[in-house]
C-alpha cells in the first residue's frame, strides 16, 4: 500500500478489481438483455428446451441423465454428482431459440462428463481445495497483514497458494464452458432440432454466457494479483 499523508494508503491493486468487477457487470447485463432478446424468438419447428435437451442426450446415450426444473432466473446447470441437468422456470418448457440453446449447452456438460472431456476431470479434481481456497485465503492474507514477523510471512504465502487454487478452478472453467458451447452450437447445426437462420441467435446467447465466465476469471486473477501486491508491499515495510 502507498502512503499518501495524513494516514490515507492507496491499494493499487484495488484498481484492478474494480475494474475487473466493472466487466463482470457489463457482462452479466449483456447475457441477461441478450437472452431476453432471443427469447422472443421461437424456434421453427416449435421444440422445447427440455425436448431439445432430451433428444440430445438420448443421442449420446445417455438415457440415464435426467432433466429437472430449478426455481430461478438462467440458473440452469449440470450436476454431475446426481446425474441430472437442471433447467430454469424461463428455458425448461420454452420454445424459443436461446432457451434450446441454454438446453443444449447444458446437455454438451453432460457429454463431457459422459466422455472424459480432460478440463472437465481437472476441474472436479480440484473443487475441494478451490472451495477452501476461496473462503480461507483472502481471511489467511488478512490475518498476515495485520500481524508481524515469521508468522505474518506463513499466513501470507499460505493465504495466497490457497487462493491461487481459486483462480485455477476459473481459468479451467473457461474451456469447459467454451467446449460445452462448441458442442452446443455444432448439435444444434447439424441436428433436427433449429433452422439455419436460427443457429447464430444461439451464438450470440452462448457468446454472452461465456464472457460472464471470462469476467469471472478476470476478477479472481484481479484479486490475486493485488493479494500478491500487497503481501510484497507488507513484506518491503518489515
Amino acid at each position: 500500500m502507498y502512503g499518501f499523508g495524513y494516514g490515507f494508503y492507496f491499494d493499487r491493486g484495488y484498481i484492478l478489481v474494480l475494474i475487473a468487477a466493472m466487466l463482470s457487470l457489463v457482462a452479466s447485463a449483456r447475457v441477461s438483455t441478450t437472452f431476453k432478446k432471443f427469447s422472443q424468438k421461437r424456434t421453427a419447428r416449435n421444440i422445447t428446451a427440455e425436448q431439445a435437451a432430451r433428444g440430445i442426450l438420448d443421442a449420446n446415450g445417455l438415457y440415464n441423465v435426467r432433466i429437472e426444473s430449478v426455481s430461478g432466473n438462467l440458473t440452469d446447470h449440470y450436476d454431475p454428482k446426481s446425474n441430472v441437468i437442471r433447467l430454469s422456470d424461463s428455458v425448461k418448457n420454452s420454445t424459443s431459440v436461446a432457451a434450446v440453446g441454454v438446453a443444449a449447452h447444458e446437455a454438451g456438460h453432460a457429454v463431457q462428463h459422459a466422455t472424459g472431456y480432460v478440463p472437465i476431470k481437472v476441474r472436479n479434481a480440484i473443487v475441494p481445495v478451490a472451495n477452501i481456497g476461496s473462503m480461507a485465503g483472502p481471511y489467511l492474507i488478512l490475518i498476515g497483514l495485520i500481524l508481524s514477523g515469521g508468522l505474518s510471512d506463513i499466513l501470507l504465502n499460505v493465504g495466497i497458494w490457497f487462493f491461487s487454487f481459486a483462480v485455477l478452478f476459473q481459468l479451467v472453467t473457461l474451456p469447459v464452458e467454451f467446449n460445452a458451447s462448441r458442442r452446443a452450437v455444432s448439435i444444434l447445426e447439424n441436428g433436427m432440432y433449429l433452422e439455419s437462420d436460427e443457429v447464430p441467435a444461439v451464438k450470440k446467447v452462448l457468446g454472452a454466457a461465456a464472457m460472464t465466465y471470462v469476467a469471472a476469471a478476470a476478477v479472481s486473477v484481479a484479486n490475486l494479483l493485488r493479494f500478491i501486491m500487497l503481501a510484497g508491499g507488507r513484506r518491503r515495510d518489515d
